[in-house]
């Protein structure tokens, strides 16, 4: 009886030579596949040999350009395997690099570009002047915080993206721009001759209550040392007993200039980092060759998740020594020097050249991360290690530090992660978080002549209107979660309405009222007439933690 499938019809039967011939058709195809390819391999290599190095590389070159299926262009090729080559490397920090990147690396670098300089951001689909920076051609002219950039020529800016923008905007020194700005509905056109403008290393110098002076230093350029020397002067001059190096969102940059800002705050001979490169080449050791600047001046380091490199060289020299306090949250893990080695196509490569390592032989350096099923990943954030297994190491105090991904803060203060409301609101919000954006500047903007003081709060009145506005753009989230998130909404449009009434200046100190790092750094710095008296403010061997400002 044949096999009955239920609820199919009954299959026909077939002859048994039928599915005879069927079993020996598909096993010819099967050798046929086979000898195919043993007939190529022949061809390809007539004789068994060892292959490998460049030849191994030019026919798999040679086979992939004559023989796969889709048709590659030669220079993509060789472009495909660099990348392969750069990939198995297995470092996220080893990379090539097009000529556009190189170029946007030397300005940070060197800490110049050629334009108008200004910071802009996209709101409501119209490029923004966020702030004309220091001593610019926009500064000079009256660009403003807040003008709407509409022309550029006679072409409209309108959904152009910050790149495209920024394309326009610059140019050769010397040359000329012309742009519309909108503001308070009125429209003035400028033109304005491109120059060389200084990217500033140290951002922000402020001196805040107490006598603690405060440096925001955000990039580790060919000046970063000698702005951030002239900014501590200017401070104790002022008055200030006590500082503050905010080294947050710091991404680190060159090597010596990490160096340079380790020697203004130790003594002559304390070590600062040392290099390791390849196996049987000497390490090489950089030792401060000078006497520190400020011997006497307790001092205060912030960290964050997005600190790393040079910024991390600083933190775990001066930790190390015992001549800073270290607060916020444990930081990238960065712990490998780069060389950039320019190509004749106008990229360069960028290389691992060396691990390095604190002056107590701390490496701070975080595994990278593998997925489970080991596939690539382009995360480069790498593991987080618990301080319970990370190697522990004596600061020349005998205090308790530790290696093994990032520097980890004596003071750990401030959350490291988005708080629950928060995270809702931007779930809720999802691909609309651009026209949130929009409708909390939009809001600033009208409240710019009614807000009398950096002081004054935001009132339920304008979180009403700020979601009636949500509501009109059809992107409004439900409003228990636009309410649970009122707290942090309200912040950030109190910041964005100082900002745009009195500067970024009072932005900041509005800031300051709810940074709980930068707040605990002026409790551990009070009454500290000594960099040895802030440790005296710490209880022994013990990380204190404290919750952020909700």
């Amino acid at each position: 009886m044949p096999e009955i499938l239920p609820d199919a019809p009954a299959a026909p039967r077939r002859p048994v030579r039928a599915i005879a011939a069927a079993i020996g058709f598909v096993a010819l195809l099967g050798v046929g596949s086979w000898w195919a390819g043993r007939d190529l391999t022949a061809a390809a290599q007539p004789t068994r040999a060892p292959l490998g190095g460049a030849r191994l590389f030019d026919q798999v070159v040679a086979a992939i350009a004559r023989k796969y299926v889709d048709s590659i262009p030669p220079d993509s090729i060789f472009a495909k395997s660099v990348s392969g080559m750069l990939i198995e490397l297995d470092d996220p920090f080893t990379s090539f690099l097009p000529e556009d990147r190189v170029r946007r690396l030397s300005e940070q670098m060197n800490g110049t570009f050629s334009g108008i300089g200004l910071q802009i951001d996209i709101r409501d689909g119209w490029p923004v002047v966020i702030e004309p920076l220091v001593g610019g051609p926009s500064e000079r002219a009256g660009i403003l915080a807040g003008d709407r950039i509409v022309l550029i020529g006679k072409e409209s800016t309108k959904d152009l993206d910050r790149e495209e923008v920024f394309k326009r905007l610059r140019g050769q020194t010397g040359t000329s721009v012309t742009f519309t700005v909108e503001r308070e509905g009125q429209r003035q056109a400028f033109t304005l001759t491109r120059d060389k403008v200084h990217l500033r290393a140290v951002q922000r110098v402020a001196l805040l209550p107490n006598g603690v002076g405060y440096v925001d230093v955000n990039v580790f350029n060919a000046f970063t040392a000698t702005e951030l020397s002239a900014a501590v002067d200017s401070l104790v001059k002022m008055g200030a007993r006590s500082m503050v190096m905010d080294l947050r969102g710091n991404p680190g940059g060159l090597l010596e200039q990490g160096v340079a800002v380790a020697e203004l705050f130790l003594d002559r001979g304390q070590s600062i980092v040392q290099l390791r490169g390849r196996a049987g080449t000497p390490p090489q050791t950089f030792t401060d060759s000078v006497p520190q600047r400020w011997p006497t001046l307790p001092l205060a380091v912030l960290l964050d998740r997005a600190s790393a490199s040079a910024s991390e060289i600083v933190a775990g020299a001066l930790q190390d020594h015992d001549r800073a306090v270290v607060l916020g949250v444990t930081s990238f893990g960065k712990g490998s020097a780069q060389n950039v080695y320019p190509l004749s196509n106008g990229g360069a490569l960028r290389l691992t050249i060396a691990r390095w390592y604190t002056p107590v032989g701390r490496s701070i350096n975080r595994p990278p991360e593998r997925p489970a099923d080991d596939t690539e990943s382009d995360d480069t954030d790498g593991v987080t290690l618990p301080d319970t297994v990370k190697p522990r190491f004596r600061t020349d105090a005998g205090r308790t530090v530790f290696g093994g991904g990032g520097i980890t803060p004596d003071v750990v203060v401030g959350d490291s992660t988005t708080p629950q409301p928060v995270q809702a609101l931007a779930r809720a919000m999802g691909k609309n978080l651009g026209a949130y954006r929009d409708a909390i500047s939009k809001l600033a903007q009208q409240q710019k002549r009614r807000i009398k003081s950096a002081g004054d709060p935001v009132t339920r009145d304008m979180l009403d209107a700020l979601f009636d506005d949500l509501t009109r753009r059809k992107v409004a989230p439900p409003r228990s979660v636009f309410d649970a998130a009122g707290p942090w909404i309200a912040r950030s449009l109190g910041y964005e309405m100082v900002r745009v009434a009195f500067g970024s200046d009072a932005e900041f100190l509005r800031r300051t009222q709810y940074d709980a790092t930068l707040q605990r750094a002026a409790q551990v710095l009070q009454g500290a007439r000594t960099p040895r008296d802030v440790f005296g403010n710490l209880e022994k061997r013990a990380v204190t933690t404290v919750p952020a400002t909700p």
